[in-house]
């Protein structure tokens, strides 16, 4: 029997390259390898999103997204947070075994607390209950479905040592009932920069969205921040930001080819921007095209969303009946 993996995509924001590359690419391939279970994380976006239609939104382009990219629903389980309701008795359960002082130590919440003190503002101050149990309601989405493996960047790493924690602390008060998951972290993801030079976030506005309309696009790419070095200097590819992005769309003798041209000096940051903005539409052409098709025609992906939901449930109602035979319920 194959192991199981998870992935999780939170929709607080339409997805951009930096999502493309450090989790929709590498997750894409999970299903060489596992049975792959991929679920629209609807619930967890309720600490940042809090406009009914802007969730709906989020959660088709969402969606839609992955499908377009190439998620086969025929070959995977892709189902919405909410719509498995297993998740949510799970958690309550969980809480009462998970200690208040590993919840202290999230870095979600450190990061919230720190940034309060740093104002001068009292340590809780707008932080919610959903932003402080978030880490229990993550390691009821692993374990409900018996995953075994959660491929995650080393920033996420914590999330699914909580749901180990959890989980071997839950079975060794009521016995063996939980499967314990394992992180799995392949530090050669990409990180993607932003167009002004930080790590491409919705966070910080300098995120390049995939499907966004090829002139917009455009003009995004070419808002990416260099220096003033005049296009006959030699410049550093490996630190470059422009360089950066492009080297991971370009075509290998194209990236081969601006490489040299960097060290050797004979290239312009403008140049290279077109080049970009010429591979970015390129390799996006045929999703682009899915994905219009797909937001245009959303009942299609209700029912795909639907059938998975199902599927997933009846693996959720498994887990959550040995839990509740475990603790008496």
């Amino acid at each position: 029997m194959a192991k199981v993996a998870l992935t999780g995509i939170k929709p607080s924001g339409t997805p951009h390259i930096g999502n493309y590359l450090g989790v929709i690419q590498p997750a894409l391939e999970l299903v060489n390898e596992f049975d792959a279970y991929y679920f629209i994380a609807d619930e967890h976006a309720l600490t940042t999103v809090h406009d009914a239609k802007q969730m709906r939104e989020l959660s088709y382009e969402v969606a839609a997204t992955w499908l377009a990219l190439g998620l086969d629903p025929d070959r995977t389980v892709v189902y919405r947070q909410s719509d498995i309701p297993e998740v949510f008795e799970l958690t309550w359960i969980l809480s009462c075994v998970t200690p208040k002082g590993l919840m202290n130590r999230a870095h979600a919440y450190k990061d919230a607390v720190a940034a309060n003190e740093a104002a001068g503002r009292t340590s809780d101050d707008g932080v919610s209950m959903g932003l402080f149990n978030y880490p229990i309601l993550m390691a009821s989405d692993i374990i409900v479905v018996d995953a075994d493996v959660v491929p995650v960047g080393s920033d996420q790493r914590q999330h699914v040592e909580y749901a180990r924690d959890i989980a071997e602390t839950f079975n060794r008060i009521f016995g063996e009932t939980l499967r314990v998951p394992e992180a799995r972290i392949d530090d050669n993801v990409a990180t993607i920069v932003g167009v002004d030079g930080r790590k491409m976030s919705k966070s910080y506005g300098n995120e390049i969205p995939i499907f966004m309309e090829p002139r917009a696009q455009r003009k995004l790419v070419m808002r990416i921040v260099t220096d003033s070095r005049a296009p006959e200097e030699p410049k550093d590819p490996s630190t470059d930001n422009l360089f950066r992005i492009y080297e991971h769309f370009g075509s290998p003798s194209d990236v081969a080819a601006v490489r040299t041209r960097y060290e050797s000096g004979g290239i312009g940051y403008g140049e290279v921007k077109d080049m970009l903005a010429n591979a970015l539409e390129g390799r996006f052409a045929e999703p682009r095209a899915r994905y219009d098709d797909l937001m245009a025609h959303r009942e299609r992906i209700d029912e795909i969303l639907a059938d998975g939901a199902a599927r997933a449930q009846k693996v959720a109602r498994a887990t959550l009946d040995r839990v509740r035979r475990a603790v008496g319920l």
